[in-house]
């Protein structure tokens, strides 16, 4: 998008009308300082920003209106409005109005993002109950971006100053787990966590630990067989690649001795064995990266909060973090495309690399 020497683009979504998705926008943009890293495009209206700004009251935050976006104010925060309907706002409360106008605000993001009008993406959160609508048949933002952008395969990627955290399964009831968690699955989640590490975070040769299913990683078989029928084989076909992939170990104690300290990344079976720990650790300032995509997508790593929304207290750390590693992210990427586009480095690169 943009051209040499000039800021990026960044799209921000407003998440659930009746969040904390919007206030937190505000509380992060009030920093003029972040202007001189970026142009933000907030994808709302006018009156759902008026109206949270009369909640953070302590916050100066000056906007651009427009519905061009090739007439952008580089120096201030734009909004693109999306729709110009009076929609009703309430805090804290779950309404059908707050899941469609969230929609509306991504599926226009996310058309921009595509079209080139956007270097990236940071999207506020939604909530699965009032988002389940014909036109957004998904479980959530990752397999939305999936199928907008033509991947084969996303990884859900949380990452803080402490530790890297991936899903091997993302939003899926318990009972379904064990079914889901296949050799292919794991391959494909593996292969997309080793490619963003080295692309994406400037890691050459990432050392990723894999947990496994069980309690005790199974305990040799006596705790269910997943281990030593599916997770098991699959970190040791990497192994006889030279690629470092190891497991597969028990959650709790490899949180509870700091282990995930000794590798790049740590890839968990599913949503909560791997979230409990990165949230302890991550002080509220982890970011959510879809790893996998053309283009570059983050998110805080909290929800809706509908318990604080409208109260001026939530925290914007997250979502600030959020903004600064999808620059860095872009970065990175720009980095190592040129760093591939030079002959002598491309060979370093792949003389560290195997292929898998």
């Amino acid at each position: 998008m943009q051209p040499n020497n000039e800021k990026p683009v960044i799209g921000i979504t407003t998440g659930d009308l009746n969040g904390i998705g919007t206030e937190v926008i505000i509380k992060t943009f009030s920093d003029n300082r972040i202007l001189d890293l970026c142009t933000p495009v907030i994808f709302s209206s006018n009156k759902v920003i008026n109206f949270y700004r009369r909640v953070a009251v302590e916050h100066t935050f000056n906007f651009t209106s427009t519905k061009d976006m090739t007439k952008l104010n580089t120096k201030q925060v734009n909004i693109f409005n999306c729709w110009e309907d009076e929609v009703p706002i309430q805090p804290g409360v779950l309404t059908e109005a707050g899941g469609k106008y969230a929609i509306r605000s991504l599926m226009v993001a996310a058309q921009c993002l595509k079209d080139g009008q956007l270097d990236a993406i940071v999207t506020a959160p939604i909530h699965k109950s009032n988002t389940n609508i014909p036109d957004f048949p998904y479980t959530g933002h990752t397999p939305f971006f999936k199928e907008k952008f033509g991947a084969k395969d996303v990884l859900m990627l949380l990452y803080s100053e402490k530790i890297r955290v991936a899903l091997a399964t993302e939003h899926i009831p318990i009972s379904k787990v064990s079914a889901a968690i296949t050799k292919e699955l794991l391959q494909s989640k593996i292969n997309i966590l080793r490619d963003t590490l080295i692309k994406d975070f400037g890691i050459d040769k990432p050392k990723i630990a894999v947990l496994g299913l069980n309690p005790h990683a199974g305990d040799e078989g006596q705790i269910g067989n997943e281990e030593q029928t599916i997770i098991r084989p699959v970190v040791e076909s990497y192994k006889q690649k030279d690629v470092l992939v190891f497991g597969p170990y028990g959650a709790d104690a490899f949180f509870a001795k700091a282990s995930y300290t000794e590798f790049d990344a740590v890839l968990a079976m599913y949503h909560d064995q791997g979230l409990v720990g990165f949230k302890a650790l991550s002080s509220g300032e982890g970011v959510n990266y879809t790893a996998g995509l053309p283009i570059i997508r983050t998110s805080p790593d909290h929800g809706t909060a509908f318990d604080i929304a409208g109260k001026d207290i939530a925290d914007p750390s997250s979502f600030r973090e959020a903004v600064f590693q999808a620059l860095s992210l872009l970065r990175q990427r720009k980095q190592y495309a040129e760093n591939t586009a030079n002959p002598m480095r491309r060979g370093k690169i792949e003389k560290e690399r195997t292929e898998d």
